[in-house]
């Protein structure tokens, strides 16, 4: 999806997949060769996901980078939802500010986007503080062929500070490893530049422009897959 405005300095992320409540990897691949073959990928992927619990308690982080932790949305996030969506600086690339209506509607959708596929752009917060730094992850591309959209936003005060290429790194490893996602695309506005350097950093190659109905202008979008074995 539509990369916000962000970071762009890097900074290496070891990624950890924290087991609570989540199937690890190593299960995720045995359950999947003994009876996920006849489920459509969607079905698999919230399987592996959410492990029956689609919204984690508030501390309970089920990916962790060096920094960050992510979590899954709750109705009751809607004033962290409105900290990214309603920030005109924040979403100036992307057809906002959005009025209090619309955060809402899109808090709504990240919700039934992780019931529906397992994914969502997650909150992330630092781990240290256990403050809110923005939103990173992924939504429906093409599911059926396991191809997703990648996005992040952070807030201002998060700006430069590594925080954009740190955790679209722990959200590459966890589509390509845990979820076993074929391809990842990513878009950015035309004059949004930082995103572009960090999509370099992050391994993403530049492959057609496309329009994009909220700004009414043709964004650049880029494609990633995992390494060959």
């Amino acid at each position: 999806m539509l990369l916000a405005m962000m970071s762009v300095e890097s900074d290496a992320a070891h990624v950890t997949q924290v087991p609570v409540r989540y199937v690890t990897r190593q299960n995720f691949y045995r359950g999947y060769n003994q009876n996920f073959e006849t489920q459509s990928f969607p079905a698999r992927l919230m399987q592996n996901s959410t492990g029956g619990n689609a919204h984690p308690g508030k501390e309970d982080f089920f990916l962790k980078s060096a920094r960050l932790g992510f979590r899954c949305w709750t109705v009751e996030d809607l004033p962290l939802a409105n900290a990214i969506w309603g920030d005109s600086l924040v979403t100036r690339f992307v057809g906002g500010p959005f009025s209090a209506e619309q955060v809402q509607a899109r808090l709504a959708r990240e919700i039934a986007c992780m019931n529906d596929f397992g994914v969502q752009y997650w909150p992330i917060f630092l781990l240290s503080t256990g403050e809110h730094v923005g939103c990173a992850g992924m939504r429906t591309r093409k599911p059926d062929e396991r191809i997703f959209s990648m996005g992040f936003y952070l807030r201002p005060q998060y700006w430069g500070g590594g925080f954009g290429v740190e955790s679209g790194r722990a959200v590459i490893e966890y589509a390509f490893g845990a979820l076993g996602i074929r391809e990842l695309y990513a878009a950015h506005h035309p004059e949004n530049f930082a995103s572009g350097k960090v999509l370099a950093k992050l391994g993403f190659t530049f492959t057609h422009k496309e329009l994009y109905p909220p700004t009414g202008l043709m964004h650049t979008a880029y494609s990633l897959k995992p390494p060959a074995k």
